[in-house]
């Protein structure tokens, strides 16, 4: 019995040993300030995103499809990681990534001041300005900003859309709205008078042969240029952005602006 009680009390002792050791080492990793080995050692990147055509949104089977989505997933494989979309909150955004809720935004993200203060951000890999989307025969009849200052809008909380409309002081006319295709269908519901979104999704969504046939832009705000956001002070960017310049160098990334009609920065 004795000789059973000292075995046991060995074998505890290495267990709790074991334990520790493990419990120091996955405290060492995840805290050796690394982003990247921390996205490694899950073996996944967990993208945020919006739905936002052309960009991440459904096709006919319910599978997230688009450019950033073609994108993410070309970028992950070189990576040696699986890339995992997840829906967030745009308007809060960075606080998702901060908590490790995702490990980055990459959802046609505009690099606004507030986006470059929150976040560490790739190189720009996209063209992007924001528009004004009215109904068409309408349209013709808005063509400078000072002509918007009776209309109505609706715009998605926390875009740069919404940046723009309030430097253009027209913020007091605006409803802010969960996403940008919820400012779409507010307009097409005649809620507002108008919109202010991306022109890759206006170009996607709206005009002739599309689900928004009735709708046009009227008015280009501004240029920007899309990056992928993610933690202040993550390797991962840099490694990030020598993949994005092979895809630019071997063409792949221009072939997929093409399928998708995004111009490349």
């Amino acid at each position: 019995m004795k000789n059973f009680k000292k075995v046991l009390a060995v074998v505890l002792a290495v267990l709790m040993v074991g334990a520790v050791f493990a419990a120091c080492s996955a405290k060492t990793a995840d805290n050796d300030g690394s982003d990247l080995a921390y996205i490694k050692d899950k073996g996944v990147m967990v993208i945020g995103i919006t739905e936002y055509e052309p960009m991440n949104y459904k096709d006919a089977n319910g599978e997230w499809t688009g450019f950033d989505t073609e994108f993410a997933l070309a970028v992950c494989e070189k990576l040696g990681v699986k890339a995992e979309f997840q829906v967030v909150d745009w308007d809060n955004k960075h606080l998702e990534l901060n908590a490790k809720s995702v490990d980055c935004i990459w959802n046609g993200m505009t690099l606004t001041p507030e986006v470059l203060a929150a976040m560490d951000c790739t190189d720009p890999y996209a063209m992007n300005a924001q528009v004004v989307v009215m109904a068409a025969d309408k349209a013709a009849n808005y063509s400078t900003v000072e002509s918007l200052a009776d209309l109505t809008f609706a715009v998605e909380s926390g875009s740069a859309g919404e940046e723009v409309l309030t430097e253009a002081g027209l913020g007091d006319k605006a409803t802010a709205v969960a996403a940008q295709s919820d400012a779409l269908m507010e307009v097409a519901s005649g809620s507002v008078d108008a919109c202010v979104i991306d022109i890759t999704m206006a170009n996607a969504m709206t005009g002739e042969g599309t689900s928004y046939a009735n709708l046009g832009v009227a008015v280009e705000l501004n240029s920007e240029q899309y990056g992928i956001g993610f933690r202040k002070g993550s390797d991962a960017v840099a490694v990030v952005n020598a993949t994005i310049q092979e895809m630019k160098a071997d063409g792949t990334l221009q072939a997929l602006a093409e399928k998708y009609g995004i111009t490349l920065a």
